[in-house]
């Protein structure tokens, strides 16, 4: 017998039980343990002894067993059947999302250009909706209303765009993440599209719940809410707990109909971007390909399967790190229309005020997901392309949630590699190389010269980098880069919009708690982590480029390096070390050790020199003048600007060692594999010639003096 209780918060199901699960009374821990069965799905059974008992849900096919205590041999058979019996779910869902849409230019073509009344009516609609708003704010300007009527301007824009459909809400919730772009009255009420829509019916919902995953949903969930709690462009959320397991789960519903809404409006846009492409110059990227990568993935959010593949694939990658949060799928209670999954509490990551009421910091949150996401582009090249607020949660333990994973995309691995060395190029500023890297980025085809790109960059970043780099903000550096790529033969990849969008959204959240927020300073530490430990050639060039310059050595850069990198959660000392000894002893490594051993000699030089004039500085006056005569003397003899120069070479060299020592993960062992890297044939080598340079130097300083004469005077007479 099946009781039906509704309340304001959920829809309760309660069945009266015929089944009771006895324990035996043996002095051990009782396990459950979930087992799949092969059970029709309309079958109830039961059975009770007083050693074990089982329950089987009906549908499900999963029965509860009291089982004997296990060894650890069979704990990894049961983990081990676990895996398999999620994979199988998976297989299963997959099955149910057999028929999903997929996004292809010519059936759409064919189908909406032998329907032209429903186009044009479609064209008119959104003409009349974005050409009335348009219209008014051309008329508040020129009566001077512009600012008096931003909030209702704001309120009209925000229902238009819900009116006109997912594709314009999508629109808007790009536009919701930018304050630099729009004024705050439009951020506010745009905010509302990412997860304030109008809702669907709730029985179409429910509806397709049961359709979707073949059972009544009284055999699904012991509750769920009357109404979605999150209503987004593609569809909304409902708070229920499963009943096989009492989990609290969200459940999403895609909204009816929603593939012709999306089609057609992707048609209409994909013929202005081939309007574009022939009729406006300015504009030298291929629109009509960025257009199919957007519609791309927006089809793949409306396959839900393939968002809880997305969302698996992310955990498995990043949510290792304590302060990120990735939400598991429930792969039975999902389908093509359908997602479970975990539920989870937290506040949306742009409302600063219940964020802080909770003590916590939303830029230690944001700080978090800039991270995060640039382990995803730069490390894995599977990043998150679409972190609004609606996506970001941050929960009550301080951690950063994502959510919605249905838009995600990859960076090309020699794309991650380009990308941190044109921001050392831009560091050094070397635009020579800048502009090189446009083609390891697919920027430019390899036959395109880069030789008349270059006055372009100089003459944009030596302006904007009279200040640090760090206090660049990211759209500044966009709005450049812009402007250079309308002037030349640039196609910019599609992967690379998503990444815009994706660091413009972060930084976007971040100028909400903090105006003065700059995206840059708060990456740069990762990119000096990464140049300092990753062995790839890419990267190791990109450091010697950085650390070297016209045959001499900037140790004020490697300062600032290991002083940024320090600041990675996951910088390592060792790891500075070994990679770039590997690169100086490397076979292809010559012309780098040359440079090594000057600035070596240099060093020692300095330590030593340094060590003797500090000395030589703390004798008290009349002592000093007995033992040296009043000065220095031999090839330890300097100018007071050359003993100047040493002290600071050798106090830098001391705090570099400094900062190397009070890592954390600095122990006297790891110079171990060091020690025997400098005991290969080309280390000893090294060895030698810089002690014989060191010899030379100190023996040039005393033939110096030697041969040094006392100035003649001339005579007056």
């Amino acid at each position: 017998m099946v009781l039906l209780s509704i309340s304001s918060n959920a829809i309760t199901w309660s069945t009266k039980p015929t089944v009771q699960i006895t324990r035996s009374r043996k002095k051990f821990r009782t396990r459950v343990a979930l087992v799949e069965t092969t059970r029709p799905a309309v079958s109830k059974t039961s059975t009770s002894t007083s050693s074990s008992s089982n329950v089987e849900e009906n549908n499900n096919n999963y029965s509860i067993q009291v089982l004997e205590p296990t060894t650890s041999s069979s704990r990894s058979s049961i983990l081990v059947s676990s895996k398999t019996k999620d994979l199988q779910a998976e297989a299963r869902a997959l099955s149910r999302a057999s028929n999903a849409s997929v996004y292809t230019p010519q059936l759409l073509a064919l189908k909406y250009g032998s329907q032209p009344l429903k186009v044009v009516r479609r064209t008119l609609k959104i003409l009349i909706g974005l050409g009335g708003f348009g219209l008014k704010v051309f008329l508040d300007d020129r009566n001077g209303k512009i600012d008096e009527n931003k909030r209702v301007r704001a309120i009209e824009l925000r229902t238009t765009l819900t009116r006109l459909g997912p594709t314009f809400v999508k629109i808007g919730q790009g536009l919701s993440t930018r304050p630099d772009l729009c004024p705050p009255e439009y951020l506010e009420e745009l905010s509302q599209l990412q997860d304030a829509l109008p809702t669907f019916p709730d029985t179409e919902a429910f509806s397709c719940i049961e359709n979707e995953l073949g059972m009544p949903l009284d055999s699904i969930y012991s509750s769920i809410t009357p109404t979605p709690i999150a209503a987004a462009s593609l569809g909304q959320v409902y708070k229920a707990q499963l009943k096989y397991s009492g989990q609290i789960v969200a459940v999403k519903v895609q909204r009816p109909n929603i593939e012709e809404s999306i089609g057609l409006d992707f048609y209409l846009i994909r013929g202005i971007g081939f309007f574009i492409n022939k009729y406006v110059d300015i504009i030298t990227s291929d629109v009509v390909a960025l257009i199919d990568e957007f519609a791309r993935r927006v089809y793949q959010e409306l396959n839900y399967v393939q968002e809880g593949q997305n969302a698996r694939r992310f955990k498995k990658l990043y949510a290792d790190k304590q302060d990120i949060f990735v939400p598991d799928i429930f792969w039975d209670y999902t389908s093509g229309k359908v997602l479970t999954m975990e539920w989870v509490e937290g506040v949306k990551l742009n409302e600063q005020a219940a964020i802080e009421s909770q003590g916590l910091k939303v830029l230690d949150l944001v700080n978090t997901g800039i991270q995060c996401s640039l382990r995803q582009l730069l490390e894995y090249g599977y990043f998150h392309a679409d972190p609004h607020p609606g996506n970001l949660l941050a929960t009550p333990e301080g951690k950063l949630a994502f959510l919605d994973f249905g838009m995600m995309s990859d960076t090309p691995e020699e794309a991650r590699y380009a990308i941190i060395g044109h921001v050392v190029h831009m560091v050094n500023r070397d635009y020579e190389a800048m502009a090189r890297d446009y083609y390891a980025l697919d920027f430019l085809s390899p036959d395109v010269d880069v030789s008349p790109i270059v006055p372009a960059l100089r003459n944009f970043f030596d302006d904007a980098l009279n200040s640090t780099v760090s206090e660049l903000n990211f759209k500044t550096i966009v709005d450049g880069l812009g402007a250079v790529l309308y002037q030349y033969p640039f196609n910019v990849p599609a992967y690379y919009a998503l990444i815009l969008r994706s660091l413009t959204v972060l930084e976007g959240l971040a100028i909400y708690a903090d105006p003065e927020f700059k995206v840059l300073a708060a990456s740069y530490p990762y990119f000096a982590k990464r140049l300092l430990t990753d062995s790839n050639p890419y990267l190791r060039d990109a450091l010697v480029e950085l650390l070297f310059k016209d045959g001499k050595f900037r140790w004020n850069r490697l300062e600032n390096l290991l002083v940024q990198g320090r600041k990675d959660k996951d910088f390592l000392a060792k790891d500075a070390l070994q990679p770039v000894l590997k690169l100086i002893l490397g076979p292809d490594g010559e012309e780098l050790r040359t440079l090594v051993i000057k600035e070596a000699i240099r060093v020692t030089e300095a330590i030593v020199l340094g060590s003797v004039i500090n000395t030589y500085n703390s004798i008290p006056d009349p002592l000093r003048s007995l033992i040296f005569n009043g000065s220095i003397i031999g090839p330890l003899k300097a100018s007071a600007t050359e003993q100047e120069s040493i002290l600071a070479l050798r106090d830098q060299v001391f705090r570099i060692w400094g900062l190397l020592q009070s890592s954390e993960d600095f122990d006297p062992s790891m110079l171990q594999p060091i020690v025997q890297v400098l005991q290969e044939p080309e280390a000893r080598d090294l060895g030698g010639r810089v002690i014989g340079g060191i010899t030379q130097r100190l023996a040039a300083r005393l033939l110096q003096q030697v041969l040094r004469t006392p100035t003649t005077v001339p005579s007056t007479s």
